[in-house]
Parts: C-alpha cells; sequence; structure tokens
C-alpha cells in the first residue's frame, strides 16, 4: 500500500511539474508578443506563474539582467532538476518499499 502511494506522488509530481513547465513557457512566450492584459487565459497564466517567479525574482535579484527576466528559466531549470533527482528516487523508493519491486518509470 505504502509503495503504491509512493509510486502515485512520483507519477502525479511528474505529472504536475511537466504541465507547470509548458504553462510556464506559455506565459513566457506571450509575454513577448504583449497580450491583451484582460484576456481570461493571460490572466490565468500570470496567476499562476507570477507568485513563483515573484519569489525568484525576491530572492535571486540578479535574474533580471540587462532588461532581460531569466527567472522563467530559473524555475524551468529547478522543475528539471527536480524531474530528474526527486522523482527517480520516489521510484525508486516505492520499488525499495514493494517486497520484490522492480524499479519501472511511469
Amino acid at each position: 500500500m505504502l509503495a503504491q502511494f509512493t509510486r502515485f506522488v512520483a507519477v502525479a509530481l511528474s505529472g504536475l511539474l511537466t504541465l507547470y513547465f509548458w504553462v510556464l513557457v506559455i506565459a513566457a512566450v506571450l509575454s513577448w508578443v504583449n497580450p491583451d492584459p484582460y484576456n481570461p487565459i493571460v490572466r490565468f497564466l500570470r496567476a499562476v506563474t507570477e507568485p513563483v517567479l515573484n519569489q525568484v525574482r525576491r530572492k535571486l535579484p540578479f535574474v533580471y539582467a540587462g532588461g532581460i527576466d531569466f527567472s522563467p528559466l530559473v524555475v524551468i531549470l529547478a522543475i528539471q532538476a527536480i524531474q530528474m533527482i526527486v522523482v527517480p528516487t520516489l521510484f525508486r523508493l516505492a520499488a525499495q518499499i514493494q517486497p520484490g519491486g522492480a524499479y519501472v518509470v511511469g
């Protein structure tokens, strides 16, 4: 039971990180074209991404350099690091918890 829950957490975390990655990429691309701020999709994207990006900008003030905001890149790198380190670790943990379990990703 615990192995299945751990595997579920790994799959859910991976899926949420992938979804947030694409939301962040879309929001970054939209920021280049100056979209209508009253558009519901633009408002949703900003509502979802700005809290995280503002935290990065506040903690790492050097991410805004030369008029370019690198905070989306920092968040994307963090997402990739979590997907490469935390998610496989959760899968390995699930395999170790389950007696005779094999390491299966996905």
